[in-house]
């Protein structure tokens, strides 16, 4: 059986899946999304995938590249399609879409009465503005903006009154999304849960020299077994509907917990340098397990 591993970069994290799959007896090959074509030329559709005379029974997504909005939709439309001729994709489209967009996360997380800062998500720049005056000036909190899609901490900073008005910048991108900064007091880190099949298979503290602390900027890595930080991270997988996930959660001065981000295409090799468990060979089996 040959598998493709969707990817542009397939890097460390490619090497620990194509190793983990050969433990396992299948073969893989690394398949950019940007190369398929999607043939509608016959009485049925068909996605040619290069390297594949006929579709594969399954395929591992391991990243979907950012480009223009037409790009963007046609990659993952590609998904959708090949799911729709019985491919078994692994996370498939709808669980990427839901997570790559910030603003969707923030909204099934909230409509599952999960615990996540507050946050604004709005294209007009007074718009804004009034909600941050009315954050930091009137309520006296903190906020943070980040952009709508990103990863590994890139682009997210600090709302500085000082600093106003805000830029739209490559990182804001035509739209604002405006998180409440939560106060960790003492708590000078935070939580990254990686959740497979709905079992939080591994756990890691991340302690960094400022306020972020993602293991891209520096953090430090601990391996954690909090029940409530496992059990959170479980509800917002199931919030997201999600196969597999990396879960980002905070504790809060008080000890509360907030879930920050899912994430749909988790790094985790800091993870792996914490902990004894193979993660890759963990997220294999579960995808053989259903094709």
């Amino acid at each position: 059986m040959y598998i493709p591993i969707f990817t542009d970069d397939a890097g460390w994290h490619g090497a620990q899946l194509k190793q983990a799959f050969a433990t396992r007896g299948v073969k893989t090959v690394f398949v950019s999304l940007q190369d398929c074509l999607i043939d509608l030329s016959g009485r049925q559709p068909y996605i040619q995938i290069p390297q594949f005379d006929h579709l594969p029974k399954a395929a591992f997504v391991r990243g979907v590249t950012g480009g223009t909005l037409p790009q963007v939709i046609t990659r993952l439309n590609l998904l959708h399609m090949l799911k729709a001729l019985s491919v078994h994709i692994y996370n498939d489209g709808r669980a990427i879409e839901r997570t790559v967009d910030k603003a969707m996360t923030s909204f099934l997380l909230r409509q599952a009465n999960i615990d996540t800062p507050a946050t604004w998500v709005c294209e007009s720049r007074n718009i804004a503005h009034t909600m941050i005056l009315q954050e930091q000036v009137l309520k006296k909190n903190k906020l943070v903006i980040k952009p709508l899609f990103g990863s590994q901490g890139e682009g997210v900073r600090l709302v500085d009154k000082a600093k106003l008005p805000l830029p739209m910048d490559d990182f804001v991108d035509g739209v604002f999304y405006l998180q409440q900064f939560i106060d960790t007091g003492h708590n000078k880190h935070d939580y990254r849960v990686f959740v497979v099949a709905n079992q939080a298979v591994a756990a890691m503290r991340r302690s960094g020299e400022g306020w972020l602390h993602n293991v891209a900027q520096g953090a430090v890595c601990k391996t954690i077994d909090e029940a409530d930080v496992l059990e959170l991270a479980i509800k917002a997988a199931e919030a997201i509907d999600i196969a597999y996930c990396g879960v980002d959660i905070i504790r809060d001065a008080a000890g509360k917990l907030w879930v920050l981000e899912v994430n749909s295409i988790p790094a985790w090799r800091g993870l792996q340098n914490a902990t004894a468990i193979n993660v890759a060979q963990i997220l294999v089996d579960d995808f053989l397990s259903k094709t």
